[in-house]
Formats: C-alpha cells, structure tokens, sequence
C-alpha cells in the first residue's frame, strides 16, 4: 500500500495529459480545418494570431497527446494560453473575474499546462520510454534519481 501514490501519480498524470491534449488539439483543427465546425473561425487566416494559435494547439497538442518533449512543450502551451487570456479576454473586462469574459478555459489550460512543464509526461509517453532506466523500479523513479529513502 506505500508504494500506491508512487504507482498511480505517473498514471494520474499521463491520463490527464492525454484528455487534455485530446481537447487541445480540437481547438487546433476547429481553426485550422473547420472541424468541429465553429463558426467564429470560419476563414481565420493561417498567418494571424488566431490561426498561428491553432498551429499550435494542433502540433503542440500532438506533441502532449503521445508525451514527446512535454516540459517545453507544456511550457509553450502554458505561455500561449496566458496570452489568449490577457489579449483575447481581459479586454471584455473583468480582468480577475474570467467567468465574466468567457477566459476560464484558458486560465485552466495556462495552469494545466504549466503543471505539466513541471511535473512531466508522466507514465504512457515517448518522454518516459526515452528515459526509462530498467534497472530501477517504480519506486525508485518515482522519488527521482540519487535520493534515498
């Protein structure tokens, strides 16, 4: 039973990871290819600040989705998504309020992601193969290396 947090945070955090990324890249392909349809972004140019962000929503998002390079990834995201906040909803008011200028997505997301560079890919990504030591247990990479009990 000690070992539960150290077996269950990783897969706590790849699940969380990949419903977020899943959503991510739908915000992508709404911009860029129209599905699911939205229809403020009908026609957004590739090369505005719309579609720039649906670029990276869709690389980005597939990047988080199979967990290859999470932390500057994750990281990107996190500055992407205070901008859209400050730019595309603190103007309508309400800067500390974002339930009043429709920004709590991207509060979450901004927070989501940066837990993320943080706290990495967790458990079921390209990230945790990479850097798999066979020689150590779960345990033991849970509490990182070089750290005794």
């Amino acid at each position: 039973m000690n070992d539960f947090p150290a077996v269950w945070t990783p897969r706590a955090l790849a699940v969380l990871r990949i419903v977020t990324a899943y959503l991510f890249i739908t915000h992508g392909t709404a911009k860029l290819f129209g599905i699911p349809h939205v229809a403020m972004f009908d026609g957004t140019p590739v090369f505005s600040l719309i579609g720039i962000a649906g670029v990276l929503e869709l690389v980005g998002g597939a990047f988080l989705l199979v967990g290859l390079f999470t932390r500057p990834v994750a990281f990107i995201l996190s500055g992407e998504m205070a901008v859209a906040y400050f730019v595309g909803h603190a103007p309508r008011g309400s800067v500390l309020v974002p339930m009043l200028n429709e920004g709590e997505l991207a509060v979450v997301y901004c927070f989501v992601f940066l837990f993320m560079a943080a706290a990495g890919a967790g458990d079921w990504s390209v990230d945790a193969l990479r850097s798999r030591d066979p020689g150590m247990t779960r345990p033991e990479r849970a509490r990182g290396p070089g750290l005794a009990d």
